[in-house]
């Protein structure tokens, strides 16, 4: 298959998991009280709103062009104020897991209808394109449920982490918040984080080999 094809194939799959994740913080954090992201014009598949120049373009562009073997990247976050939360740590748990858990479940949905096109050899065999597609759904999507459970400010990790911080320590810890974009691309140009998502894609691509 023609590498532009293919580059394509991996930023439209990276574009829509990115809105899916924010989309999911968003329409939990209304369930949970907070309609903030739902007046913010958010809750919606638009890719548009959620761009952000760093993480939706910046970061997956380097590792296109550097060959990293995975894409990951992400979305300019939805708007939650804690405040409105019913239960303000069962809140802050919920919305800041719903982004990996909706990555999480695209990726077992690509599995499924991965499986399904293997089973239906005329998809394979006519239609390779929906089989690589449905592949880099499921690489993807598992990469980007890793990548946002990191405990680095503004990634979801981090909101896990400070709702089992004692109060003063979360302040202090919230603090580098400023700084988490500095501290993704140091990573990233140390090979930090090719390092610690490179073999969550090779595990997971050796896993779809051997049930297709």
């Amino acid at each position: 298959m023609d590498n532009l094809v293919v580059i394509l194939m991996k930023i439209g799959v990276l574009i829509f998991s990115v809105v899916v994740h924010e989309v999911a913080h968003g329409i939990t954090a209304l369930k949970m009280g907070d309609a903030t992201a739902k007046y913010a014009g958010r809750l919606t598949l638009n890719p548009l709103p959620h761009l952000d120049p760093f993480m939706s373009v910046i970061l997956p562009a380097f590792l296109i062009a550097t060959g990293a073997p995975f894409i990951v990247g992400g979305a300019k976050p939805v708007p939650v104020n804690p405040a409105y939360f019913r239960d303000h740590r069962k809140g802050t748990l919920a919305v800041s897991l719903a982004g990996p858990a909706s990555n999480i479940l695209l990726a077992v949905l690509c599995a499924v209808l991965m499986i399904f096109a293997v089973k239906v050899e005329f998809i394979t065999r006519n239609m390779p394109g929906i089989f690589v597609l449905l592949q880099y759904g499921v690489l993807i999507n598992v990469v980007l449920a890793v990548f946002n459970l990191m405990p680095i400010p503004p990634l979801d990790g981090s909101h896990v982490l400070m709702a089992f911080l004692p109060y003063e320590a979360a302040v202090k810890y919230s603090s580098i918040a400023p700084y988490g974009m500095i501290i993704i691309l140091v990573m990233l140009m140390l090979g930090f984080l090719q390092a610690i998502l490179g073999p969550v894609f090779y595990v997971v691509n050796k896993l779809i080999l051997m049930f297709i």
